[in-house]
């Protein structure tokens, strides 16, 4: 192999990029680069940094399973905690070398007679690799609703993955479009701080008591000396998270009207208003969307400087949110609380395989990858959180660790082999796709017509069908019969067995 040439090339520093360039190290490769278009590590937890940013899975459970954290602060951890982790890995286990920040990839293109990919970036570098990697995720680029005459606004204006800590707000009128995940965590953080404060909600969510709290100095004593405890609390956390919220998934009426009651009992004795509470609640079943967990969120809007608006926003002016009830409302502020482009993998990057194959035209009518991880006709290209592998139900760390372990065996089979090239068959790929999308129609998340699950046409690109246990199970062993294959001559074989 040439010196100017990669084993691998990893695209995106977050938890998947991190999680392969380690794995890569203890099997003994040495060539790969992590192409990081930011100047710093950390993904989702290096761009989401709004007043309150936290996980929505358990402390415990949000850390890789072979690097296990034991001193986090709280059950649920705080952003800057979580960013810490990562940045500990990465020192730990020597990637910043390995790291190219300020590189972004623009796009690329796979040579099948000299069986590598040919990265371009924005700045027109270009890389030559055997392998590709792809760890960019589903949530790393904002989506902004097109809303007419948000353009002449005029006041400060954000997306909440995008926020400006270098504004005050304090005494300013803040309207905030979106009430989900990232917006139940900012709204109870700034309502103390500004003079008034609308939340445009288009539909209100399931929510569930977090039931945070500080880990205790004893507790956190314990998981440094005891290493089996804090293992063994790390799987009862993902037990209890399995057998309480798949079967809501799964349309368990039980578990649903359960998660039902629980809900409206926690919302109810938050929100002394009837009219307010008829508000919040859903239309669909538990699970059909996220199901959110926070603590705060009702209690910040019973306070009496925040106002919660349930008609659809017409247009917006200079200094103002108007409705279609005719009503505007004045605000300083307008924040973007309105989630990520998740059905759109990959993008912006251009993806080319065999014959000039467009990843794009591959995904026309809804991205699909054999495992979330392999796209016939992308020889060599493999992916971390890809089509069908997000859960909404337990922690996406157990899923990209699966997947790793995948994606190192197959590079390593690929080169002991002798192989040129990897490419998972049609055939192979069509019939996993085909069972995964009858299963989701008889879950929960097919039962509402539109969700960050659902690209525009209503096929769910973005969660797995099953339970952890079952993706495990599918991906513990690589059978490289479930792809097509090409030597390489006898001399590229003793190029491609060195490290």
């Amino acid at each position: 192999m040439k010196a100017d040439r990669l084993r691998v090339a990893i695209i995106g520093s977050g938890f998947s990029g991190l999680c392969v360039a380690i794995q890569l190290k203890k099997a003994g490769v040495k060539s790969f680069a992590v192409f990081e278009k930011a100047n710093a590590l950390g993904g989702t937890w290096r761009d989401n940094t709004y007043p309150g940013a936290a996980c929505d899975v358990p402390s415990i459970s949000y850390c890789f399973s072979f690097e296990q954290k034991t001193d986090w602060s709280r059950k649920w951890a705080p952003h800057d905690e979580i960013l810490g982790c990562l940045e500990h890995c990465a020192r730990k286990y020597e990637l910043l070398p390995h790291i190219r920040f300020g590189t972004e990839i623009a796009g690329a293109v796979f040579d099948q007679a000299e069986g590598a990919w040919h990265l371009r970036t924005t700045s027109g570098e270009t890389f030559v690799a055997d392998f590709l990697v792809c760890g960019t995720g589903q949530l790393n680029r904002p989506s902004t609703p097109v809303i007419p005459g948000a353009s002449d606004f005029r006041g400060e204006c954000f997306h909440s993955a995008r926020w400006d800590h270098g504004y005050d707000m304090t005494g300013k009128t803040v309207g905030v479009i979106g009430n989900a995940s990232s917006a139940i965590q900012f709204i109870p953080q700034i309502t103390k701080q500004v003079a008034e404060l609308f939340v445009f909600q288009r539909t209100p969510n399931w929510m569930l008591p977090r039931g945070d709290r500080p880990f205790t100095d004893f507790e956190r004593s314990l998981f440094a000396k005891l290493p089996w405890l804090v293992k063994l609390y790390r799987w009862w956390n993902w037990a209890r998270l399995e057998v309480l919220f798949y079967p809501v998934i799964r349309r368990n009426e039980t578990l649903s009207r359960r998660a039902r009651e629980v809900s409206l009992e926690n919302m109810r004795s938050l929100i002394p208003d009837p009219t307010l509470q008829e508000k919040l609640i859903p239309d669909y079943p538990p699970g059909a969307k996220r199901i959110l967990i926070t603590d705060d969120y009702y209690q910040a809007l019973a306070r009496p400087n925040v106002h919660l608006v349930t008609a659809p926003i017409d247009r917006i002016t200079r200094d103002s949110i108007i409705t279609k009830d005719g009503e505007a409302r004045r605000v300083d502020v307008l924040i973007y609380a309105t989630g990520f482009q998740t059905t759109e993998f990959l993008a912006p990057m251009k993806i080319h395989g065999v014959g000039g194959k467009s990843l794009d035209e591959e995904w026309n009518n809804g991205a699909r990858a054999y495992l979330g991880i392999s796209v016939a006709g992308f020889q060599n290209m493999f992916m971390m959180y890809g089509p069908n592998t997000n859960l909404g139900h337990n922690s996406i760390i157990f899923m990209i660790e699966c997947q790793t372990r995948y994606i190192v065996e197959c590079i390593r089979q690929a080169v002991r082999g002798g192989l040129k090239w990897i490419d998972v068959r049609d055939d192979v790929m069509d019939l996993y796709n085909a069972e995964i999308q009858q299963k989701l129609a008889g879950s929960v998340w097919a039962q509402v017509d539109h969700s960050w699950y659902k690209n525009d046409s209503g096929v769910i690109t973005n969660n797995w069908s099953g339970s952890t246990l079952e993706y495990w199970w599918k991906t513990r062993h690589v059978d490289l019969g479930a792809y097509r294959q090409e030597a390489r001559s006898f001399q590229g074989a003793n190029v491609a067995a060195a490290a």
